[in-house]
């Protein structure tokens, strides 16, 4: 499960290169056979437009959105790729300098504005970035492209164009919302963002939209909150990246990452400054975890109003969450500590020399996957027992003599700097139901060099992995009619600078993790985080 190569030469840098988009899609050379049950698009985006003139973007998640294609017919594979056109985008290239500010990067003002039309621009706020370079997912019959924010792009799958820029504030109470929805099976849609609650103050809401339209009307339209969570600091909202949910209920991790929202609000307009500078831990706090029911009759969730607590840790990917026996299982890829991750993702870290690479990762908090367990029936006499009682499991729940009841977690997985990261699952047969398998992006002092599986249950991982090449998150595809929750392939973009065909599509076969074909293209391609595969 751990990393078994050191990457001295540094090909990994080449990763967070620019690169052009294409006129039209390649084909690329097969090896191996293609399983003849692909037979769709594996859809993927990340950064890549590293910098706009001679303006540097500071960030991983700064970069331009790049959406990139697989294309499988009749056992042969095209590649495809195309900048999405976003305003941020548009406008740089327009005028070949940062025009809107990203996460990590300021946009300075237009200096041939004078000075009092840069006040009026600063008088009506601030532009927020509509660049989607986290995940793609469908909406009733569309498909958008995401980041965190509450602009979202939709984008033909097909042709690759970019279609409508859509502000979900248009809709639904909502600052943003996040890159990680869920989806059901009938296609309804639940995110999760900040928003301003009762009496002025910071909450989250959990915001459901329909399934396609009889009507063929935009589902967007009819989105609704359908419950909503405390927030534990009135002005400081905890850094939300995703959200559990299972058959019947929400789980909502609060961590100590906290959104400044009067600094986010007042250091914009007067010095450079970018969303980063706007995070901070608060170090006493901990982790809260909340749980809503999803449904109480007419489409309404159901706040459950517990306090629970666990010790300081960030969290970016809920791996899968369950209910057994009245208990919810939440399985989650966490970093021990309450330091921000992102502190450590600046690009000039990931692309320094490997010596510094792993220099800088001592420093960081380390990653775990963990298991924490959350009790539905409680009674305030158990004081200080363990009020978890599934035989299959050491996580632990206390109740406290103030009414708060303390999680400690299983642990699935732990390596020194060696994270399982970016983790996917059957989501179309176990998302939000007892499972077995987690794949996941294996990060090797956050380089990512590695495909894992992980058996949940018996804690067993299985590993692909090849010298100097850089693969990315890890997509299921089920076999048709497949009886085991293992049956199928994991289809991920891997990036080998040393080889003469720099990037391919690689078809690893889900059970055993071996390798079944690889699709290679000479051109060479950056970072992709999410995406997923449309049949």
């Amino acid at each position: 499960m751990v990393s078994r190569f050191e990457h001295p030469a540094g090909g990994y840098k080449k990763i967070f290169e620019t690169v052009e988009e294409l006129a039209e899609p390649v084909a690329a050379t097969v090896t191996g056979r293609i399983p003849s049950f692909l037979k769709g698009s594996l859809l993927r985006l990340g950064p890549g437009l590293f910098e706009v003139g001679d303006e540097p973007f500071y960030h991983l998640f700064d970069g331009q959105a790049l959406m990139h294609k697989f294309d499988f017919k009749n056992g042969q594979v095209t590649y495809f790729r195309k900048y999405i056109k976003t305003d941020a985008y548009v406008r740089a290239i327009t005028e070949k300098r940062v025009v809107i500010t990203e996460f990590g990067t300021f946009a300075y003002p237009d200096p041939c504005k004078n000075i009092f039309s840069r006040f009026f621009t600063y008088f009506k706020g601030v532009e927020v970035t509509d660049n989607c370079l986290v995940n793609v997912y469908p909406i009733g019959e569309d498909f958008y492209a995401v980041t965190e924010t509450n602009y979202i792009t939709k984008v033909n799958t097909d042709t690759l164009e970019t279609l409508k820029k859509v502000d979900l504030c248009n809709y639904v109470n909502i600052n943003g919302v996040t890159a990680h929805p869920h989806i059901e099976r009938d296609g309804t849609v639940f995110n999760i963002g900040n928003c301003m609650g009762k009496g002025a103050s910071l909450a989250y809401n959990i915001v459901r939209i329909p399934p396609t339209q009889k009507d063929k009307s935009d589902p967007i339209e009819k989105s609704k909150v359908v419950v909503q969570f405390p927030s534990a600091e009135r002005f400081k909202p905890s850094y939300v990246h995703s959200f559990g949910m299972s058959e019947n209920y929400f789980v909502f991790i609060e961590t100590p990452v906290k959104i400044n929202l009067l600094k986010f609000l007042s250091a914009w307009s007067i010095r450079g400054s970018n969303y980063m500078d706007c995070f901070e831990s608060n170090e006493l706090l901990g982790t809260l975890f909340h749980i809503a029911r999803k449904d109480i009759g007419g489409g309404q969730g159901e706040y459950i109003d517990h306090q629970f607590r666990g010790a300081p840790i960030n969290l970016f990917h809920h791996i899968n969450t369950y209910e057994d026996q009245g208990f919810i299982v939440a399985d989650v890829c966490t970093w021990k500590g309450f330091e921000f991750v992102y502190n450590y993702l600046w690009l000039a870290n990931l692309r320094s020399n490997w010596e510094e690479v792993k220099k800088a990762a001592m420093m960081a908090p380390q990653p775990e996957v963990r298991r924490y367990v959350i009790p539905l029936d409680i009674h305030r006499e158990e004081q200080g027992k363990n009020l978890i009682c599934l035989p299959y499991t050491t996580a632990t729940a206390m109740m406290r003599s103030d009414g708060t009841i303390w999680l400690e977690p299983e642990v699935l997985f732990s390596g020194p700097r060696q994270a399982f990261e970016f983790p996917q699952i059957n989501y179309q047969k176990h998302g939000g139901r007892n499972y077995s398998f987690a794949y996941a992006l294996g990060l090797n002092h956050f380089i990512p060099d590695r495909i894992i599986k992980l058996n949940v249950k018996t804690k067993e991982t299985w590993v692909w992995q090849e010298p100097d090449s850089y693969p990315s998150e890890p997509l299921f595809v089920q076999t048709p009619n497949a009886v085991d929750e293992d049956d199928g392939v994991l289809l991920t973009i891997v990036v080998s600078p040393g080889a003469q065909k720099s990037g391919y599509m690689l078809i690893i076969n889900a059970k055993d993790m071996s390798e079944i074909a690889r699709a290679e293209v000479e051109c060479p391609m950056p970072v992709t985080f999410h995406g997923m595969y449309k049949p």
